[in-house]
């Protein structure tokens, strides 16, 4: 009577542990987020489900809840398996452990890979402390939002996005948050084509601009904490303007750069340039 959260190979079948073969073999249930790819990696790893094998996908997962607590109830072993990775992470999988949390229903887990903790690992970038955000937003407008939410976050920032947005999320990053923040967009984690670019926003941008496909993960550099007085900032804002910079975009590079608030950078240099007109 155990839910099983069991971590699949994120691409390379030889990743898969000794436990996760056995477990496959021997649950009495195997809710799959794609049953097709489940026995697939079972027969590559010469294992054959003895229980039952049911889907378990987005579209399902609310309608698949009452039988697998009913089959847990009962005394029965449930093996839950994402397409790779961990389940419940961005993944099916926490309506169920929530469900069996409510009930006191032993939940346990078999590690493995995790494309979060691999690409951080690669990454370059600091792994002290570090957040993760899920799918970047799909609309626009809201993942502008979210940008300006992630301008002032000092830990290392990883999330997920689709190869066809790509280009448009890094675009609009290097504007929100500086075009030199430093980055790494991992593709193919573990596959035949894994691919690891890093650099800077801008840099990556007009890289993923060319097109990008497979699945991908992005390790963002967290914002520098502040180094510098609002009128050190100021002036350097001040010096980029009169280089030829809109207001707005220098505020905007400082302030992702320096780790500040931009709108109050931004005030700041508009107040600075109300006395100076003044003089």
């Amino acid at each position: 009577m155990t839910l099983v959260l069991a971590a699949t190979p994120l691409g390379d079948p030889r990743d898969a542990s000794p436990r996760l073969a056995e477990a496959i073999g021997e649950a009495d249930v195997v809710a799959a987020e794609d049953t097709r790819r489940l026995r697939a990696l079972a027969a590559t790893l010469g294992v054959t489900p003895s229980g039952r094998v049911v889907s378990f996908y987005d579209d399902v997962e609310a309608a698949r809840l009452p039988k697998l607590l009913d089959a847990l109830r009962a005394g029965e072993t449930v093996l839950l398996v994402s397409d790779a990775g961990m389940p419940s992470v961005s993944d099916p999988g926490y309506r169920l452990v929530a469900a069996c949390v409510a009930e006191r229903l032993p939940v346990t887990a078999l590690p493995g890979p995790s494309a979060v903790t691999t690409a951080l690992a690669v990454s370059g970038l600091p792994t002290d402390r570090f957040c993760f955000e899920g799918f970047a937003p799909r609309k626009s407008g809201e993942r502008a939002r979210w940008l300006r939410e992630l301008a002032g976050q000092s830990r290392t920032v990883v999330f997920f996005e689709s190869p066809r947005r790509l280009a448009a999320t890094l675009a609009e990053a290097a504007q929100a948050l500086g075009g030199t923040r430093r980055a790494a967009v991992c593709r193919e984690l573990t596959k035949t084509y894994e691919e690891i670019r890093r650099g800077t926003l801008a840099e990556l941008a007009d890289w993923a601009a060319e097109g990008v496909r497979g699945e991908i993960t992005v390790v963002l550099a967290g914002a520098r904490p502040p180094s510098a007085s609002t009128a050190d900032l100021v002036a350097e804002v001040v010096a980029r303007v009169e280089a030829g910079e809109r207001l707005k975009t220098a505020s905007a590079e400082v302030a992702a750069a320096s780790g500040v608030s931009r709108k109050e950078l931004y005030d700041a240099a508009l107040r600075d340039r109300a006395v100076r007109g003044q003089d």
